[in-house]
């Protein structure tokens, strides 16, 4: 007699998603993923598997994404998923947070975070869950930073991204409402300044005939000869050799500044060349300190593509794309970056490399939704700016607003504002109504701030 053929039943715990891995990667773990997809989905089919990352042996029902970044960051990635091909995986934002210039949890870092939120409220047609990271430290014994819920032996409190993350459950709608932001003017791009900069990373270079100018006026000369006094070592081990300047270990991210703050729309020119290691060079720009500046980064990421980098309180992010190209050892480049108000234009040898824009940042992003019971149209608004926002409001397809608006909102002083132990609820939403009586309105959004506005309509 044959064997009784296995009873197929639903997993325990009415379980609905399994992840592959964490954070993983590469060769092997598109071999693997194979193997537990095979395995999972031969037993149980209905069960969604969540990948790492893209998959080409298998298909991937879920996508998991992390980010962990500056307020920048998040603001600027707050339209990412408005352009996602629809026929693709769903996305899972397995862990975000703010990370960077954010304190122990700061205003700003709030509303960054909720900016990008907008983004994900927006497209949850593809964005089917998020979760932040993490959410409890005993503040005697923090890991890691920021987390969401702070306590000691007797007391409690929620930073204000606690509070973002309250304000967008509570105030959930049951369809998503298109949403158009129109700005008059548009935003430009603020002027951007900083002084000029040299590094390496896990590479030897050395550098000479920097000049700096500004149409016909010459800004700044360092030809070598004699010193290298006009300029500041970050990090790395930097000397004056043969008329150039040198940096000689292996280190990651080795600095050397030199210039003025104030200096905009200004050219470098200079020579460089590979004495070893594995990349190329790092040529700085727009230098505001240590954690704020823009490089282009010749031969990185293994020495395989050149792409311009921003750092924004100690988080990069790509300004344009990569493109192909390595460094050579032991060959001088000529290279040349063109600055000019917000676009940057990179040379490599007399050729054209890079031509591309600091992002625009908009002042406001939201995001909208109707829930059916009790008849409400739930908008949420996240002003960036430091500036107070008045907006003038249609709800469109709307024929009456009955009574008042709920309004909620959280802002402070100080974009750098936290809660503590000792303050507990500095930075915390205050409810208020609104006279709202039809479906055009002014409404004035602080700065640095996200308000939910609750409105009765037909």
């Amino acid at each position: 007699m044959g064997r009784p053929a296995r009873e197929e039943r639903a997993p325990s715990f009415n379980l609905k998603y399994i992840e592959i891995g964490n954070e993983n990667g590469g060769p092997a773990y598109q071999e693997r993923y194979a193997l537990f997809y095979d395995a999972v989905k031969t037993r149980y089919p209905q069960i969604m598997l969540i990948a790492d990352v893209r998959t080409d042996r298998r298909p991937e029902d879920i996508v998991d994404e992390h980010y962990y970044s500056s307020p920048e960051f998040f603001i600027q990635q707050a339209d990412r998923y408005d352009k996602y091909d629809r026929k693709g995986p769903k996305i899972y934002v397995g862990e975000y947070a703010v990370t960077q210039g954010c304190g122990q949890g700061n205003l700003r870092g709030a509303v960054g975070e909720a900016a990008f939120m907008t983004g994900m409220e927006r497209n949850s047609d593809v964005v089917i869950m998020a979760s932040y990271a993490p959410l409890f430290v005993n503040v005697n014994y923090r890991k890691w930073n920021p987390d969401l819920i702070n306590f000691d032996s007797s007391r409690v409190y929620g930073i204000p991204s606690y509070y973002v993350q309250k304000m967008f459950s509570e105030n959930r709608g049951d369809a998503v409402l298109p949403v158009t932001i129109e700005f008059s003017p548009t935003p430009v791009v603020e002027a951007k300044c900083g002084r000029i900069g040299l590094g390496t990373w896990l590479t030897q270079a050395e550098y000479k005939n920097i000049r700096v100018t500004r149409g016909n006026q010459l800004l700044f000369v360092s030809d070598f000869t004699k010193s290298a006094e006009d300029w500041k070592a970050i990090s790395g081990n930097w000397q004056v050799k043969e008329g150039a300047y040198r940096q000689t270990t292996s280190l990651e991210n080795t600095q050397a500044h030199a210039g003025n703050a104030s200096w905009s729309d200004y050219t470098v020119n200079l020579k460089a060349r590979k004495l070893g290691g594995a990349e190329g060079f790092l040529i700085m720009f727009h230098v505001k300190d240590e954690q704020n500046w823009v490089w282009w980064n010749l031969g990185g990421w293994g020495n395989r593509e050149h792409g311009i980098e921003l750092c924004e309180n100690g988080a990069k992010s790509s300004l344009g794309n990569h493109v192909p190209g390595r460094i050579e050892t032991d060959r001088w480049y000529d290279i040349r970056v063109e600055l000019n108000s917000g676009n940057i234009r990179c040379y490599l040898d007399g050729h054209f490399i890079h031509d591309v824009n600091y992002p625009q940042v908009k002042p406001l992003y939201a995001c909208a939704s109707h829930a059916k019971t009790p008849g409400e149209v739930i908008l949420k608004v996240v002003n960036v700016s430091k500036n107070e926002q008045p907006t003038d409001i249609r709800l469109n397809g709307v024929t009456n607003v009955h009574g008042p608006a709920n309004v909620i909102v959280l802002t402070s002083e100080k974009p750098t504002d936290e809660n503590s132990l000792t303050e507990l609820i500095k930075v915390a939403p205050v409810t208020k109504t609104l006279d709202v009586g039809e479906p055009s309105f002014r409404h004035v959004f602080p700065g640095n701030s996200v308000t939910v506005i609750r409105l009765k309509v037909e």
